[in-house]
């Protein structure tokens, strides 16, 4: 982070400074009292379980400052502590957070691009910063730092080394967060990768989830763009109800920029992409139409900046990220491992690469419970199991409680040529894995990551 003093994150925020003095430097900012160390900014969240300002006695022994909601905080830090670091009293400490955020993003005077989405938003907005790091030095999303409380870190750092752009990735969960978002980041381009169901349980239907993520232009004058999924129907609908212009993607000859001729070869995925006259030859070192969407997308905004297309497309076949893994495993088959995060859309994507993948084995799916679907959980796990009917699946192994749906929705078919399996948790899984696969099958891994599906992968080591 840049160096400020406390006089000036105390005008940037409309605090009252507490204890302290005004020259103190802060130089770095942190949300997690594990990590506080000299020179940073200490912001106490208050969640739904915790209430960091607890936190705050202990912090003060090394901070530069701290934010509070409350003056009484005064009375719990050691005395000895309060003239090197800085009490900062504001009236909401997310919200300070948030407006220092905007403070950054203000100073940063170069084009940001925003990535949404309901699915691949992560991959999409990497690959946009390989294509553009062809030609650009990119500024982009730190860690997983997309959400109203991560971002101001984000954007914290924006200024820390010279960048000619920056891509932001940015997640909500429910109403109102992509207005913060946007308030904050203030995108220039925007990309929207799909509207699923992630997060149905709070938006209740995906009309309302299409809504919340187009109001990634909220913040967009008249020369900002969009780049939509053309592929996706609720966007597509949206087509003449955009503030500003909009430009779709897909794998179809009516999208603005559009993929031709996809094939696999040597197991990668190669096509054409096309806008215009333009053609470029592509490959991927990943799997799937919806990584090609992703590559697509990127490419789209590469030329739209007026990129090097042959640079973008060499950076692109680098491109290895960091959700999708296939590797051989040192006991000969190979490992699809996609298991950071899940929804319906994402597992109809991976099966489809699991069944397009080729293979001297069987395909074996093993499928983890998908999260924070709300009352229609039951109903979304049991339409992975027709995904998997449809995708040419060998051997079907679920875990957890709500992906049994899908095991018995498999089970209750006339598809006796699946071999379904269940089991309520991991323990055993590995093993029964160990005990049954061979040499040329391949092995699809898929789950949220709140099912820790890291702990079973971790078993079968990559060959060397």
């Amino acid at each position: 982070m840049k160096s400020i003093s406390v006089g000036e994150l105390v005008n940037i925020v409309g605090g009252k400074l507490l204890t302290g003095n005004t020259g103190i430097s802060v130089t770095d900012v942190a949300i997690d009292s594990r990590v506080v160390e000299e020179g940073m900014l200490f912001v106490p969240i208050i969640g739904e379980k915790v209430d960091a300002h607890k936190f705050i006695p202990e912090v003060a022994k090394k901070a530069a400052a701290v934010f509070t909601d409350r003056e009484s905080v005064l009375d719990e830090v050691d005395d000895q502590y309060k003239e090197n670091c800085a009490i900062i009293k504001v009236d909401d400490t997310l919200r300070a957070f948030q407006v220092m955020g905007i403070y950054f993003r203000k100073h940063y005077d170069k084009k940001v691009v925003g990535v949404t989405g309901s699915v691949g938003k992560t991959t999409t907005r990497e690959m946009i910063t390989s294509a553009l790091g062809s030609s650009f030095a990119v500024y982009s999303t730190k860690k997983n730092y997309n959400s109203e409380i991560g971002t101001p870190i984000t954007l914290a750092g924006m200024l820390d080394e010279p960048s000619d752009v920056a891509v932001l990735e940015l997640g909500i969960s429910d109403f109102g967060e992509m207005d913060v978002l946007t308030e904050m980041t203030m995108p220039n381009i925007g990309v929207v990768t799909n509207i699923g169901v992630s997060h149905i349980e709070y938006f209740k239907t995906r009309d309302n989830i299409c809504i919340e993520k187009l109001k990634i232009a909220g913040r967009m004058d008249d020369t900002g763009v969009l780049f939509l999924n053309g592929e996706d129907k609720f966007l597509l609908a949206m087509r003449n109800n955009l503030s500003v212009k909009a430009f779709y993607y897909g794998l179809h000859e009516n999208q603005d920029y559009h993929a031709e001729n996809i094939r696999i070869e040597d197991g990668r995925s190669c096509f054409t992409y096309v806008h215009d006259d333009t053609r470029v030859e592509m490959s991927l070192n990943l799997l799937g139409n919806h990584m090609i969407l992703n590559a697509v997308a990127a490419m789209a905004v590469c030329e739209y900046m007026g990129l090097d297309l042959d640079k973008a497309a060499e950076a692109l076949s680098q491109f290895k990220g960091q959700r999708q893994n296939v590797y051989k495993s040192e006991d000969g088959f190979t490992i699809i491992d996609d298991a950071y995060n899940a929804s319906p859309d994402s597992m109809r994507a991976e099966l489809a690469v699991l069944a397009e993948t080729p293979t001297t084995g069987r395909r074996i799916a093993v499928l983890g419970d998908m999260l924070e679907l709300g009352p229609d959980s039951p109903k979304f796990h049991a339409e992975v199991g027709r995904a998997v009917l449809s995708n040419d699946v060998d051997i079907l192994i679920t875990v957890g409680n709500e992906m049994k749906n899908a095991h018995e929705l498999v089970k209750s078919s006339d598809a006796d040529d699946i071999e379904a399996v269940h089991f309520d948790e991991n323990a055993g899984v590995a093993d029964y894995i160990k005990n049954i696969a061979k040499e040329g099958d391949t092995i699809l891994f898929k789950a949220s990551n709140g099912m820790r599906f890291k702990e079973i992968i971790t078993e079968f080591k990559p060959a060397i």
